[in-house]
């Protein structure tokens, strides 16, 4: 791909993410009172001034501004490794940007995140699709790089 492709494809991803996310939870906050309960999730509604798992509570402009330097340096560094980056880098990198960043429009737009999935077969906090999205690709870009450490070491080992 082309820088400018590859460009592309990373703001036609991350606009993609964002409209999902705030879509689907809109939804889902829509089925807040419908939902019937069953042993494996219940939609509830929490409202979370913290972040994770309720940390930094109430700290709403250190979260807001975290967020935004969160963003920008990610949006930042990719553009300018963009060469070097995989369309697979590239796709976990926008999915992390696009939960950070509906995380924090919620924070600016309400005062809080609107968190509703509550898992019924384990004790773990109310989370919603922003949490999702960080956190899956959070694991899938640790993967990344580990994985090109060890290809990299493997080919330096050769040479």
């Amino acid at each position: 791909m082309t820088k400018i492709s590859k460009i592309s494809y990373f703001l036609v991803s991350i606009i993609f993410f964002i409209a999902f996310d705030i879509y689907f939870s809109n939804i889902m906050m829509n089925c807040v009172e419908t939902m019937p309960t069953n042993p494996v999730f219940d939609l509830i509604f929490i409202q979370n001034t913290g972040a994770a798992f309720s940390i930094l509570e109430n700290s709403k402009i250190f979260l807001i501004s975290f967020s935004a330097l969160a963003i920008l340096t990610m949006i930042v560094y990719l553009i300018k490794h963009i060469q070097k980056a995989s369309t697979f880098a590239i796709f976990w990198t926008s999915l992390l940007i696009a939960g950070v960043f509906c995380n924090m429009y919620e924070r600016i737009a309400y005062g809080y995140v609107r968190d509703f999935f509550k898992l019924n077969f384990i004790d773990f906090p109310v989370f919603n699709i922003s949490d999702i999205f960080i956190n899956i690709s959070v694991v899938a870009i640790v993967i990344i790089i580990i994985t090109n450490e060890i290809n990299n070491r493997r080919t330096n080992r050769w040479k």
